[in-house]
């Protein structure tokens, strides 16, 4: 006989299915990427070039392909390509280590909402800041994960810095600062994202709204982010200044 559990009854054992399954789908492309022509040391390969998150590739003034030209998918699968085998493993040990808690809290549905708006904030830092360079990681999500837990614990009277949340955020910070090939927008952007997304879910909880509402917010917010991501691609060229 099969025992079967329900969504809550996962959670509530600690299984965490959101963020097992963004685990295994990361983990499953980058083995898809090595198929497919890519290093075990440094990813790439012909998948990951069509699916990075970049605002353009320029040629002599014109850009052939990118989220400049229509591939919005970008936006959204580079989250899912890793430059290595230690790029994917330092991200999902810190979405495992952070992320099953925040799911366990929140529920499999925000939680995604919370990952989903993180990702594509930190597309747009990533557009705003360094629209030309070719950006992959779900570094995004993960920092996303992180401010949204800082900033529930800081509503709720919990300080980061006595649950280990505020050490961890500061060192990848000074890491992202510190090391080179880092993307800054992507790190910060997710950051900031996460940040809003966690004081949002929160503010609604508080203020009695329904769960249905409290997990719009995230979706909304994603498509913004999208929408502004898309825009600022648009004006590869330099998105801050025009």
């Amino acid at each position: 006989m099969v025992r079967r559990t329900t969504g809550r009854q996962d959670l509530e054992a600690g299984q965490a299915p959101v963020t097992r399954a963004l685990i295994v789908v990361n983990v499953a492309v980058f083995l898809w990427t090595l198929i497919t022509g890519g290093s075990i040391s440094g990813g790439g390969g012909p998948f990951s070039f069509d699916f990075e998150l970049r605002a353009c590739f320029p040629w002599y003034g014109r850009c052939l392909e990118g989220v400049a030209t229509g591939e919005w998918w970008r936006i959204v699968t580079s989250a899912f390509l890793h430059g290595g085998i230690i790029h994917l493993a330092f991200n999902m040990f810190l979405l495992w280590m952070i992320g099953h808690q925040l799911e366990r809290i929140q529920g499999p549905v925000r939680y995604l909402g919370l990952v989903l708006g993180s990702l594509t904030a930190g597309s747009l830092g990533v557009m705003l800041i360094e629209p030309l360079a070719r950006t992959v990681g779900a570094s995004g999500a993960v920092f996303g994960v992180m401010g949204a837990t800082v900033a529930l614990q800081v509503r709720r009277g919990i300080s980061p810095w006595s649950t280990g949340i505020g050490s961890l955020l500061v060192v990848n910070l000074l890491f992202t600062f510190a090391r080179p090939n880092i993307s800054i927008g992507g790190h910060l952007g997710g950051l900031l994202g996460g940040l809003a997304l966690g004081w949002a879910v929160d503010e609604a909880d508080r203020r009695g709204l329904t769960r249905t509402v409290g997990s719009a917010i995230p979706v909304l917010f994603t498509i913004g982010c999208a929408a502004a991501t898309i825009w600022a691609a648009g004006r590869w060229w330099d998105p801050l200044l025009g």
